[in-house]
């Protein structure tokens, strides 16, 4: 499917056109439309592949989708939502939704200290389309709802007044349309060498190749519905890397580690006699299958045999080897002939490359046996329905090449064992895998939080969440047998939902190993040990006993705490306990979707110690939508994020907050008015004695949201406690020297400047990473600002290296709220 239907808001009276397309060999001709999952009779509304809706009703409200046909299969569409407003009926409310933003420490709201504050927000929910928008089949933007207006306030601090602008109107306009990226590294599984100079694929066109050290960014193009990249090494030492990435549809850039298998060495073949290979690559098992090559079974394109010698090298993916889940290719899944992309769960997949000896030129071959010992299927019910398959790598779904039929074993040693035998031939494509289709099926919600407060405003988007299908050992639940099936899905405003196989029978007969990351940074996972606790967890009892929640550590504390395992028990709908989630039933995907936040669900969270953010004009960073564009803003340019440290050293006996301060230097609209503040706590030189360092960052200099002009931004660097300035870093004093004009430094306890505009680097001490995701922007720079070096990356504080400015500390620092009150109330002239 190449065009997917979109989603649609009409008033009552209204027209609209909803449009699919597909392709294939042959051309699908024949479409089919359904509304809410009904097939709609091609008689009354003369539909094609476009269909149109005159005189809107209520009832026809609703998902639409559709499925084109033809002799070789079928595929659907995703579905797309039709909203039918009443005549006068407002698809924006003017009034703003909640939003809590947290406030620095020294402005308590309440009796209580509470700290957040109601800014307002916008729902991005479309608007309806005006008469210009009711038919065709345009890559119109469309209206949707957003800021109409925003007014100042001013917030009592501890002696001072914090500025904040909150949205006060809400209205229609324009849909923005923010760039939609991947970003990530392709390495080799096994030693972590990086695809230099790799080929990537979209579909069959060639987009672009892998950097030096494996980066790649990708432009998602607009309206796709699944992205299948291929990687391909032109030096042919790894096999050909088929993934689905998953992508933030509201925006921004979602980071990705893409794992290549590397091929097997060639063995040499006589292809004039017959030859088996070995599939299975778990040491101290049984192979899984074997190969079987008759004599005379090579061809050359041109269909002649050859007999000669052969260079073959068979890579096969052993699912009972836990770490070869994350290069296996694809996501697992085919059309079936309702054209439902439908799961997969493997049994092993393998590569395969036939050479002539000589020559090296590509052979194929004609049919092949594939024998697979039934004594490795664990699950009996799984017997009767394997099959093998074959990868598309331009739409990442596997087809169906033959059935796996029962054979009695006559092969030496192994006669005692029984095989499931099955034929294929391999021409153009090369990539094999022995699976059956799995409908035991169910979806886990699963949620990103900020910090483990888990406060439901603090969700975070654009977190990949990753799950593995495992296979447990009978009563061993963390020692799985095999793996079966990954998926990843990046969460949204409501979380994830993502698919796993379930059972209802029996709790354990699915368990899944759960990962989340953001902008590549692993994401915690709630602890298990020393005694569970559902509140933190995010799920009630009895149903938390039964899925039996572990984190990594549970059993070993010097384990990482950044993933969890759970059965994948299927609720039971006669049992009220089970019906609140976290696990869904597959049909209910729309309920796990708009769950709310009350209800059950399993927990991450990011780890960020000491460390605080404040924007006058509220931004989330991973939601793209959530950007308004004003004088004041932190980020100027939705679609590319600037971010920039300084890196201050301290020599004192302990860890230090550094604090921020950023306003306008030299814009006319802006001189004087804070941008925002930024909090961090010094970490330790683990080498010297009584030295910390800390990354402090501050907005850099450049044009503000309209382009028109620059601002050399005023940012002030105070460290808590006694501390005074004992050293500036010789470079960048003469670079802000011969930049006028100067900040005024007369304060010892404090650094000022007007930052440079200049990307400096670790020799100023300045470190600045441009990238169209935020967060990673600043994870980037972080790591150079640790290191001290301009291309490094590291977590180990290296206080005395590419350092900006050094300030000395007393031993016993007084408490934070009373320092920052006494800085900001500190008269003009002090």
């Amino acid at each position: 499917m190449v065009l997917h239907p979109k989603a649609k808001v009409r008033v009552a009276g209204q027209e609209v056109t909803f449009c699919c397309k597909a392709s294939g060999t042959p051309v699908p001709k024949k479409y089919y439309w359904y509304h809410n999952g009904t097939l709609l009779e091609r008689k009354v509304h003369r539909y094609g592949s476009h269909l149109v809706l005159r005189g809107l009703a209520p009832e026809q409200a609703g998902t639409y989708h559709c499925k084109a046909s033809t002799e070789a299969g079928a595929i659907k569409s995703a579905p797309a939502q039709l909203t039918v407003l009443a005549q006068g009926q407002q698809s924006c409310k003017p009034e703003p939704e909640p939003s809590l933003v947290e406030l620095p420490s020294e402005c308590p709201q309440d009796a209580a200290g509470s700290r957040y504050y109601n800014v307002g927000r916008c729902a991005p929910t479309p608007c309806a389309g005006g008469p210009a928008d009711q038919s065709g089949c345009g890559a119109d933007t469309g209206h949707c709802c957003g800021v109409r207006r925003m007014e100042m306030r001013e917030i009592p601090c501890a002696g001072f007044a914090l500025p904040i602008k909150v949205v006060a109107e809400c209205g229609c306009g324009p849909c923005t349309q923010p760039r939609i990226l991947v970003q990530g590294r392709v390495t080799a599984a096994d030693t972590g060498e990086p695809l230099r100079f790799g080929q990537i694929f979209l579909g069959g066109r060639k987009v672009g190749f892998t950097g030096y050290k494996g980066s790649f960014t990708i432009e998602v193009p607009p309206d796709t519905q699944r992205l299948v990249v291929r990687f391909v090494d032109r030096q042919q030492r790894f096999v050909d890397a088929v993934k689905v990435l998953p992508f933030n549809r509201r925006g921004g850039a979602v980071y990705q580690e893409v794992k290549m298998l590397r091929k097997k060495e060639p063995v040499d073949l006589d292809g004039s006699r017959s030859n088996a290979i070995p599939l299975g690559e778990a040491s101290g098992q049984e192979p899984i299958g074997e190969l079987v090559l008759p004599a005379g079974v090579f061809l050359r394109p041109s269909g002649e045999v050859f007999r000669g010698t052969v260079k073959a090298s068979v890579t096969f993916l052993d699912p009972r080897d836990m770490a070869t889940a994350s290069a296996a290719s694809s996501d697992l899944s085919f059309a079936n002939a309702e054209g439902e992309i439908v799961p997969l769960r493997t049994y092993g997949m393998f590569a395969v490359d036939f050479l002539e000896g000589e020559s090296g030129a590509a052979l194929q071959t004609g049919p092949v046996e594939v024998r697979m010992d039934a004594g490795q299927v664990r699950m009996p019910e799984h017997l009767q329905k394997m099959k093998l398959w074959s990868l598309n790598p331009e739409t990442g779904l596997w087809e169906e090449e033959g059935v796996l039929r029962p054979a009695g074993g006559n092969r030496g040693k192994r006669e005692e064992r029984t095989f499931l035998v099955g034929n294929l031939e391999i021409r153009e494509r090369r990539l094999f895998n022995l699976d059956v289709p799995e409908d035991r099926r169910c979806f886990v919600k699963v949620r990103a939080y900020s910090n483990e407060k888990f406060n439901p405003y603090e969700q975070l988007e654009g977190v990949v969440i990753s799950l593995i299908n495992l296979e447990p050992q009978p009563g061993y639940p963390a020692n799985p047998r095999a793996w079966g099936r990954f998926d990843s899905v990046v969460t949204g405003p409501n979380g994830a939902c993502l698919p796993a196989f379930c059972d209802g029978q029996r709790p354990d007969a699915y368990s899944a190993y759960v990962t989340a990351t953001l902008g590549g940074e692993e994401l915690e996972a709630v602890a298990s040990s020393p005694k569970l606790n559902p509140n933190a967890i995010g799920v009630s009892q009895p149903y938390l006993g039964k899925l039996g929640y572990r984190r990594l550590d549970h059993d070993d504390p010097n384990l990482k705490k950044t993933a969890f395992q759970i059965n994948v028990a299927k609720p039971d709908p006669n049992n009220v306990d089970e019906t609140n989630g976290p696990i869904y039933p597959y049909r209910s995907l729309e309920e796990c979707e708009e769950a709310p936040v009350s209800a059950n669900h399993l927990r991450f969270y990011r780890v960020e110690v000491d460390k605080y953010e404040y924007n006058v004009v509220p931004f989330k960073e991973s939601d793209l939508t959530s950007w308004t564009g004003d004088y004041l803003s932190w980020w100027p340019n939705p679609q590319e994020f600037r971010a920039c440290f300084i890196k201050v050293q301290i020599e004192g006996p302990q860890e230090y907050m550094v604090r921020s301060r950023n306003v306008g230097g030299s814009h006319p609209r802006t001189r004087g008015q804070l941008y925002g503040l930024r909090d961090t706590r010094s970490v330790r030189d683990t080498l010297l004695e009584n030295t910390s360092g800390a990354c402090v960052e501050f907005k850099c200099s450049g044009m503000l949201f309209d382009q028109s002009l620059v601002d050399r931004t005023l940012v002030s660097i105070v460290p808590q406690g006694s501390c005074h300035r004992t050293a500036v870093n010789g470079l960048l004093r003469d670079y802000l020297s011969r930049h006028p004009p100067v900040a005024d430094n007369n304060h010892t306890a404090a650094f000022t400047m007007l930052a440079p505009v200049d990307p400096l680097g670790h020799n100023y001490g300045i470190y600045t990473v441009t990238d169209q995701n935020p967060r990673l922007a600043k994870e980037i720079a972080i790591g150079r600002c640790f290191d001290g070096t301009s291309d490094g990356f590291s977590r180990e504080m290296k206080a005395d290296a590419g350092t900006a400015v050094t300030f000395t500390c007393q031993e016993r620092p007084p408490g934070r709220e009373s320092f920052f009150q006494r800085l900001l109330t500190a008269p003009a002239e002090a």
